[in-house]
């Protein structure tokens, strides 16, 4: 008999406050990779689904896509009430938009080609130079502040956007529309950062709150890409308004999905950034050897992916009878990956609750893996590594200006306030 996830873990896998409070996800997913590593969980208000917890079990389930597949069902956790309000409005779909993210086979391979020339490492280093322009502006953004400001709020949620929206050909100043659009589609769970400021969780004010930001995102990009139809830039907007599949233009929903999918991946570098800066002024001698130049960034920057693991989770579905670690999955059932939980494998990770920025090997999960592996890893590994280089060479000290604080949210988290004080060369 499959092993049963307790109630109360199953409920915490699921609530937005518990990834708020890391230590609560944690210890939640800490039994379960003990106790019940690939488990059932059956948490109020949702569809039940497995709990794949270990390190090697998300990897063989990423990897087997033929099999769990991404856009059969939703793709994230969605509660049955929110499943058929998002049934009603989309005429039976399970998706309001149609990403990368939510395709499966050929379809996904011949949408990922369109754009993936953008991101491989021969075409992001002639950005270098203008991501490096962008990560001293933002620094010294940072250095002009006055001695003290909250990192997120003021320096790690505009600088990975401010790339992203050149690269679509976003006028610089619709950055403030789109910075606060992108937080409503992802914080829509958090009462700080939701369209329907909802303290006392509203039934359905979250999924209302997303669809609307998401409704404003799909009309901003539809005129975006009507004026580059007119008159095609070097831009990603332009490409894929002239991209075609088969022979036929992109369709008009995947066209809007892709350029919301990309002003949205930004935040994911956003939360990594605040996460590294958290975790280095919590763990002071990580700070030193830092700066003292005694360990490679690309080293501390894999080790935050690891420490921060901003996706939390992805879903998938079983196309046919298997199992996985010799659990049997049934054809339909639903799966949840859970990336902190394979970031935290002690089978995997020497001493995984440690802020190690020397670890070696680091084997994290935060990009994914298989056919979905993220597209704009390299892209966001060199925002962050061009951006601590510039960081460090002014940084002259930093401690805390107040209490930090992390979005509550199960899907995209990371933190939403870390309050620094610092001096600057």
């Amino acid at each position: 008999m499959a092993a049963q996830v307790p109630r109360e873990i199953a409920n915490a896998i699921v609530d937005p406050k518990a990834y708020a409070d890391g230590g609560r996800i944690d210890a939640a997913l800490r039994w379960l990779r003990r106790h019940a590593p690939l488990a059932r969980a059956e948490p109020d208000h949702y569809r039940p689904f497995w709990v794949v917890t270990r390190h090697d079990d998300i990897l063989e389930v990423e990897r087997r896509s033929d099999v769990f597949r991404a856009g059969d069902t939703f793709t994230t956790l969605t509660s049955i009430a929110d499943s058929a309000h998002i049934m009603t409005v989309t005429d039976g779909s399970p998706r309001l938009l149609r990403q990368l993210l939510q395709m499966d086979g050929t379809e996904h391979a011949v949408h990922r080609r369109l754009t993936q020339g953008w991101f491989m490492p021969q075409k992001l280093s002639r950005l270098e130079a203008r991501i490096r322009v962008l990560a001293r502006h933002h620094v010294d953004r940072m250095a002009g502040s006055g001695g003290h400001c909250d990192f997120v709020q003021d320096v790690a949620l505009h600088y990975p956007l401010a790339l992203i929206l050149e690269l679509l050909g976003v006028p610089a100043e619709d950055a403030p529309l789109l910075q606060r659009l992108s937080g409503e589609v992802l914080g829509s769970s958090d009462p700080d950062l939701s369209r329907n400021r909802t303290p006392n969780g509203a039934e359905g004010a979250a999924i209302a709150g997303h669809q609307a930001a998401v409704a404003e995102l799909m009309s901003y990009f539809a005129q975006l890409s009507a004026a580059r139809q007119k008159m095609p830039g070097d831009d990603l907007t332009s490409l894929l308004t002239r991209a075609t599949i088969d022979g036929d233009p992109l369709g008009e929903l995947e066209l809007l999905s892709y350029c919301i999918a990309f002003v949205c991946a930004g935040f994911t570098t956003s939360c990594t950034l605040a996460g590294a800066l958290w975790a280095l002024l919590d763990h002071p001698d990580q700070m030193t050897k830092l700066q003292d130049g005694n360990v490679p960034l690309d080293s501390m920057i894999e080790e935050s992916l690891r420490w921060v693991t901003p996706v939390k989770h992805l879903m998938r579905s079983a196309a046919a009878d298997t199992e996985v670690a010799g659990v049997k999955i049934a054809e339909g059932d639903w799966l949840l990956l859970s990336f902190p939980s394979g970031n935290r494998d002690d089978r995997v990770f020497d001493e995984p609750f440690r802020f190690n920025i020397a670890r070696t090997p680091n084997r994290q999960q935060a990009f994914g893996a298989g056919p979905h592996l993220c597209l704009g890893r390299h892209l966001g590994h060199l925002q962050m590594r061009l951006f601590w280089e510039e960081l460090l060479g002014r940084l002259a000290a930093i401690e805390w200006d107040g209490v930090p604080r992390n979005m509550e949210a199960n899907y995209v988290c990371g933190p939403k306030s870390v309050p620094v004080r610092f001096k600057v060369h």
